[in-house]
Order: C-alpha cells, then structure tokens, then sequence
C-alpha cells in the first residue's frame, strides 16, 4: 500500500474506531434507536469508503504491478476471491 493510501486509511478507520465509541456510548444511554442508527450507517459508510480506498490502490499498484511482472493470473484469482468475500 502506497504511503498516501495508507494515511488516509489510517484516518478513516480512526474516525470509525470514535465514531463507534459514540454509538457504544448511545446504545448505554439507552439513546432512541432511530438516532443510533443514523450513526451506525455513518460508520458503515465510512468503512466503505476505507475499503473502496484500499481497493482502489491496490487496483492501480498491486495489480497492475503482478500484470506487469506476469502475474496476472494469480492476481486475477485474488481479485476473484476479494468479490466472493464481499458479496457473502
């Protein structure tokens, strides 16, 4: 992971690691459900948005890396598995 990627990642999932303290602290308070989760989707987005920045990096070094190389075939087997994962 290139050392950009890797920060921004690093903040996102900062903001996550907060962001579900808040909504442990919320459920505790016995806060109304709607609110906490208007909070829990903003968290799951914000993963998401982690994830989609990691992927894209991976897709524009990584992958195009093994391809270069002449890896493409194991690189494309991980790809393969990666989206089994994500749509379980």
């Amino acid at each position: 992971m290139d050392a950009e990627t890797r920060a921004d990642v690093l903040k996102r999932l900062a903001y996550v690691d907060g962001h579900l303290s808040g909504v442990r602290r919320m459920i505790e308070d016995d806060t109304y459900c709607v609110d906490v989760l208007k909070q829990t989707y903003a968290v799951r987005r914000a993963i998401e948005k982690a994830e989609s920045r990691m992927l894209d990096g991976h897709l524009h070094h990584c992958v195009a890396d093994s391809i270069r190389s002449g890896d493409g075939e194991a690189v494309l087997d991980e790809l393969i598995e990666l989206y089994a994962v994500a749509n379980k």
